[in-house]
């Protein structure tokens, strides 16, 4: 997974409206309501084996180590309240938008007489709900990072150095590294 990827998984999980289960078993249940009951499927989402996870549900096992806790929450903050989610990414596509922060290295390719050097800049852009769905739905259909930066960098080069066609009308903007990135719906 990438940056991008990351924030807009962050950025769906910020809008939960109830704390997930805190103890292992609790999540251990939760994860097995996801995966419709099948020890097979948490087991893999976990990396553990089967007669772990089974340990776990019967209660002989409580305190999971540092790796299994770290895989829990992972996959429990993937499967809680998935339809708050989904309605959330539902409404950013639909008429909210996304708001983006980001700091990284742009490249341009501009008209003669202007400067084309890579250059690091940090901006808080929101993007219109048309930019929005199409990076929605390209992470929901399995995107590479590639592709997603791709549409991150359109967005920004329409809505913010070209200011909606209003001036730079050759310029053609990339991503080049991405030092910190984050979205919110």
């Amino acid at each position: 997974m990438g940056e991008i990827d990351d924030a807009l998984d962050r950025a769906g999980y910020e809008q939960v409206t109830r704390e997930p289960p805190k103890t292992a078993a609790a999540r251990f249940r939760l994860l097995m309501k996801a995966e419709k009951g099948s020890t097979r499927a948490v087991a893999a989402r976990l990396g553990v084996s089967r007669r772990t996870v089974e340990r776990y549900l019967a209660g002989t096992r409580k305190r999971p180590r540092k790796p299994l806790l770290d895989a829990l929450e992972r996959e429990v903050r993937k499967a809680w309240q998935p339809r708050v989610r989904k309605r959330a990414r539902r409404q950013a596509a639909a008429s909210g938008g996304i708001t983006i922060e980001l700091r990284a290295r742009f490249g341009y390719a501009s008209a003669a007489g202007s400067t084309d050097d890579p250059r690091m800049r940090r901006l808080t852009q929101h993007l219109p709900p048309d930019y929005a769905a199409r990076l929605l739905n390209a992470q929901d259909a399995g995107a590479s990072d590639r592709e997603l930066r791709g549409i991150v960098a359109e967005g920004l080069q329409e809505v913010y150095f070209k200011d909606g066609g209003n001036r730079a009308q050759g310029l053609e903007v990339e991503l080049i590294d991405i030092d910190f990135f984050d979205a919110s719906f």
